[in-house]
C-alpha cells in the first residue's frame, strides 16, 4: 500500500508497536494478532493505546492526536507485515465499542480504493459476511490479502 504511515516494530511478527505524533504529543500503540480459529484461519487484529502506567493495551483510550489516517494506514501495514511472515489468512476487526467501529468503517471508506488494491474486505452483519460496500453499516470487518 503506498499511504503514509508511521514505522512499527515487531519481535515476533504477532505483536507490534509504533508511536503517533500529533499535538496531544508521542503516543504510543499497540497492534496484536491472535488466532481465533483454525478453519480457515482467522486471526483477530487488536488494537490501540499502551497504558502509561501499565504498558498494556487499552482499547478504550480516544487520543485524538489528529492523524487518524495515518495510524489506520500503519495499522494496515502491520497487516501486510503479519501476512509476510504468517501467511495471508482472514484477519478479523471489530472496535472495542459500536463507536470505534464505525470510526474504522468511515476510515476504510476513505482508503477503500488504496486498500483495495492489496487486499479483499468484507464487512460483517451478524454472522453473514459481504463483499465490503459504502453506505452498509458493518458490525466486523474481515480482510484478506489478494
Amino acid at each position: 500500500m503506498n499511504l503514509p504511515h508511521y514505522n512499527s516494530t515487531t519481535t515476533d511478527f504477532k505483536e507490534y508497536e509504533f508511536f503517533s505524533d500529533g499535538p496531544k504529543g508521542r503516543i504510543k500503540k499497540l497492534v496484536t494478532f491472535t488466532r481465533m480459529q483454525v478453519y480457515p484461519v482467522m486471526y483477530n487484529l487488536a488494537f490501540g493505546d499502551a497504558d502509561p502506567e501499565t504498558g498494556l493495551m487499552n482499547d478504550l483510550i480516544t487520543s485524538n492526536n489528529e492523524d487518524r489516517d495515518v495510524v489506520l494506514a500503519t495499522v494496515a501495514n502491520t497487516i501486510i507485515k503479519f501476512c509476510d511472515h504468517y501467511g495471508d489468512h482472514f484477519i478479523f476487526a471489530k472496535g472495542s465499542t459500536p463507536t470505534r467501529t464505525r470510526l474504522y468503517q468511515m476510515g476504510i471508506n476513505r482508503l477503500i480504493s488504496e486498500i483495495g488494491k492489496s487486499f479483499d474486505v468484507y464487512g460483517m452483519i451478524g454472522d453473514e459476511i459481504y463483499q465490503f460496500q459504502t453506505n452498509v453499516n458493518y458490525d466486523a470487518f474481515l480482510v484478506k490479502r489478494k
